[in-house]
C-alpha cells in the first residue's frame, strides 16, 4: 500500500518553548538547536521571544538575547529550511519586519485575536513586499463559530496571507471541532492553505493535529517534547509516531528526532505530572497569558484559581478584565470555602 505524503511540520521549540524557561533561550541555544533541527530536515523553524518580535523592548519578560541576535543565530544555523519569527501587531512594529528581512528571514507569522485581525494587514502587506512568506495566526480561534472563522480566513487570504492558522490557544478544542473549523475555512476559500497550532491542555494535541491532516492542512506545528506555553504544544516525537502509524511517510527520521528531544530539550523540563491549572484552562478555553493575573486575584481573595478560570470563561474567553475578575472572585469567596491548597505555577508572558 502506498504511503500518504509526509506532513509539512513547523517546529516551534525555540519560540513557543521559550515560555517555559522565561524566554531564556540564548543565541547559542538558537544556533545549536536550530542547526540540529535543520539537519534533521525540518522545513520551517521558528525562533525568538515567545511573544514575538519586539517583546523584550516592552520591558516585560526580557529574553536572553535581542531579536537581532536571534535572527543572526538562526541565519547562521538554518541553511536548508526556512527560519522565521512570530509577530503580534502592537508588540512588534513594521521596523521589526524590516530588520528581519535584513537578516534573511524566511517566514513571519502574524498573530492576532480574531477580533483584531485587521491589525495584521500592514504587516502582511510589508512582508509580501519584502519577499517574506507570511502566515496569519488567529489566536483563540474557538471564540468564533466555524462559519465566522471561515469567513475571516477567506478575508485574510484576500489581503495577502499565504496561509491561515487555526489556533487552539487554550488546548481545549475537541477533534470534531477542529474538523468543523477547517471544513468551514475550506468551504469559504478552497484555495487557501491552512495550518494548525495546537496546545495539549486536555491531552488532545496529537489527535487534533491528525484530524487537521485528514482535513488537508498544509502545515502542523510541533515542538520537541511538546515544549511550549501552558501545557505545551503537539509533541514532535508523538506526532511523528502517530503519522507513521496512520500511513504517512515519515517527515523526519524517528530515532534521530527522539534523540534531539532527549538531549536538547528534556533536560530543561522541570514540571512533572499534569498541572491542574492547565487542565482547567483547557476545559474553560482560557488563554494562559492571563494566568499571572488569575493567580494574583485568586490569592488576594483567597479563592481557588481554577474556579476563577472557569467562571471567567463563562463570561469572556478573549480578555480578563480587572473589574470582572474582582467581581467573580468576590462571588467565589462568598460561595466557596478557601481552597485547601493554593495551586501555583510559574507562568511567563503576559502579552495579552
Amino acid at each position: 500500500m502506498s504511503l500518504l505524503p509526509a506532513p509539512k511540520v513547523l517546529d516551534c521549540t525555540l519560540r513557543d518553548g521559550s515560555y517555559v524557561i522565561d524566554f531564556q533561550f540564548t543565541s547559542a541555544d538558537t544556533e545549536s538547536i536550530g542547526g540540529a533541527l535543520d539537519q534533521a530536515g525540518f522545513p520551517y523553524i521558528e525562533v525568538g521571544h515567545g511573544v514575538g518580535m519586539g517583546a523584550s523592548e516592552t520591558g516585560n519578560n526580557v529574553a536572553a538575547a535581542s531579536d537581532a541576535d536571534y535572527m543572526a543565530a538562526a541565519a547562521k544555523s538554518v541553511t536548508s529550511g526556512k527560519w522565521g519569527m512570530f509577530c503580534i501587531p502592537g508588540v512588534a512594529n513594521l521596523d521589526h519586519v524590516r530588520l528581519a528581512a535584513d537578516h534573511g528571514i524566511g517566514f513571519i507569522r502574524v498573530g492576532t485575536d480574531v477580533a483584531q485581525a485587521d491589525s495584521a494587514i500592514p504587516f502582511i502587506e510589508l512582508a509580501r513586499k519584502l519577499g517574506i512568506e507570511v502566515f496569519a495566526n488567529f489566536m483563540k480561534s474557538y471564540v468564533l463559530e466555524p462559519e465566522a472563522f471561515g469567513a475571516l480566513a477567506a478575508r485574510s487570504y484576500d489581503y495577502g496571507a499565504e496561509m491561515v492558522y487555526l489556533v487552539d490557544s487554550a488546548g481545549g478544542m475537541l477533534p470534531h471541532e477542529v474538523r468543523a473549523y477547517l471544513q468551514a475555512a475550506k468551504s469559504a476559500a478552497p484555495e487557501l492553505p491552512l495550518g494548525f497550532h495546537g496546545h495539549d491542555n486536555l491531552g488532545l494535541a496529537v489527535a487534533n493535529s491528525l484530524v487537521s491532516l485528514e482535513e488537508g492542512a498544509a502545515m502542523v506545528d510541533t515542538s520537541l517534547q511538546g515544549f511550549g506555553r501552558s501545557s505545551g504544544n503537539t509533541a514532535t516525537e508523538l506526532f511523528l509516531g502517530a503519522t507513521i502509524r496512520s500511513g504517512y511517510e515519515a517527515f523526519a527520521e524517528p530515532i534521530e528526532v527522539m534523540d534531539l528531544g532527549e538531549t536538547l530539550v528534556r533536560p530543561l523540563i522541570e514540571r512533572r505530572g499534569f498541572c491542574s491549572l492547565d487542565i482547567a484552562a483547557g476545559q474553560a478555553l482560557f488563554h494562559s497569558s492571563y494566568m499571572p493575573k488569575i493567580l494574583r486575584v485568586a490569592k488576594q481573595n483567597r479563592v481557588d484559581p481554577r474556579r476563577l478560570i472557569i467562571e471567567l470563561c463563562k463570561h469572556d474567553k478573549v480578555n480578563a478584565p480587572d473589574e470582572l475578575l474582582s467581581r467573580l472572585a468576590a462571588e467565589l469567596s462568598e460561595n466557596h470555602n478557601p481552597p485547601h491548597v493554593f495551586v501555583t505555577e510559574a507562568y511567563y508572558g503576559e502579552e495579552q
